[in-house]
């Protein structure tokens, strides 16, 4: 039999040329063409119908086509730079949280995103990821310790947004929370319960020293001293924190209050304190960062500094849809939630 059936269709096979289709189509080669690679002059109704032809013919796609479905709006890429050594989780739940907000405030634009394979170590990897994408612009989850690179990143004009701390120095486009007055809203908090041996577990990423830089500022601000032998550092996941503040308490050092850099970090800690058989609040008052989900279902609801990540996903999409539109660095409010961690 023939490349056709009966109804003078061609079969699905890699022979499939842009005559046929523009045959099938009705249309000419070049709008065909132009079809094939969204081209703005071509009607959307004709776009679809090439690439339903061209998709049901098994037409050979080439790499230069258009990155996103005909009809989308845009199309962008979140990226995960390695942080600590390892890429970033993605089953994070705060970033899983700010994945779907993203999706969310694309699809609002009737864009489309993916998550890339590639974790950047440096900047040739940053600059490998840029080169190669064909999307409208490019929103990096955190910054690890690529602040330089960024910085070099944004002297070549590259279309990308961070989401991550405001650094001095900084050349690029950038939406985070203030982490600072976060930290010290949480540290505060603990002080005016009356808590005086505060411990901070958290990360070294930049967002979590300036969450540290807050708590530091509290501790000076109500007249007690920023114990080293308190200041834990971890890194993202539930169970380091566990395992670190386990190791605190094993060595007779018990604080009587927790502000963790994350809330993911707040609930390890939480079930360290648990195994040493010490109750949450009434023994150690916890307070988390981020507002997660995890955060109001734990037993005791955790309190927490509030980040809006719908909010956030909304200006990241916007950024790099808009570059020109929105603020150069994007500061999200923060919000203490009281919960039952606290004691108050």
């Amino acid at each position: 039999m023939s490349a056709s059936n009966m109804n003078g269709k061609l079969m699905g096979t890699n022979n499939t040329r842009l005559e046929d289709l523009a045959r099938m189509a009705g249309v000419s080669i070049s709008t065909v063409s132009r079809a094939l690679n969204d081209h703005p002059l071509i009607s959307l109704n004709t776009k679809k119908k090439v690439w339903a032809l061209a998709r049901e013919h098994n037409y050979p796609f080439r790499s230069h086509m258009a990155a996103a479905p005909v009809g989308a709006e845009g199309s962008i890429v979140v990226v995960t730079p390695h942080m600590q050594g390892r890429p970033l989780p993605l089953s994070h739940p705060f970033f899983l949280e700010l994945l779907a907000s993203i999706g969310e405030a694309a699809r609002a634009r009737d864009c489309d995103f993916t998550v890339s394979h590639t974790a950047p170590r440096d900047i040739d990897d940053l600059l490998t990821v840029m080169n190669s994408s064909r999307a409208n612009g490019v929103i990096f989850l955190g910054q690890s310790m690529l602040h330089d690179g960024f910085n070099q990143l944004a002297d070549a004009n590259s279309n990308f947004v961070v989401w991550g701390a405001h650094l001095p120095g900084q050349k690029y486009r950038s939406v985070g929370s203030d982490n600072v007055l976060g930290g010290r809203r949480a540290t505060l908090h603990l002080a005016r319960l009356g808590r005086k041996a505060i411990a901070f577990v958290g990360s070294s990423d930049p967002e979590a020293m300036q969450r540290r830089q807050g708590y530091v500022e509290a501790l000076e601000a109500n007249g007690l001293d920023a114990d080293p032998a308190l200041d834990v550092r971890v890194d993202f996941g539930f169970e380091s924190a566990e395992r670190a503040l386990g190791q605190l308490l094993a060595r007779g050092r018990c604080p009587d209050a927790i502000f963790a850099s994350s809330d993911l970090i707040a609930l390890g800690a939480i079930r360290a304190l648990r195994k040493a058989n010490l109750s949450v609040p009434r023994d150690v008052s916890v307070v988390g960062y981020d507002d997660m989900l995890l955060a109001r279902l734990s037993t005791p609801a955790l309190t927490t500094i509030q980040q809006d990540t719908l909010e956030a996903g909304r200006r990241l999409v916007s950024q790099v849809m808009d570059p020109q539109a929105e603020q150069y660095l994007d500061y999200l409010p923060t919000h203490l939630i009281v919960r039952e961690s606290c004691g108050a």
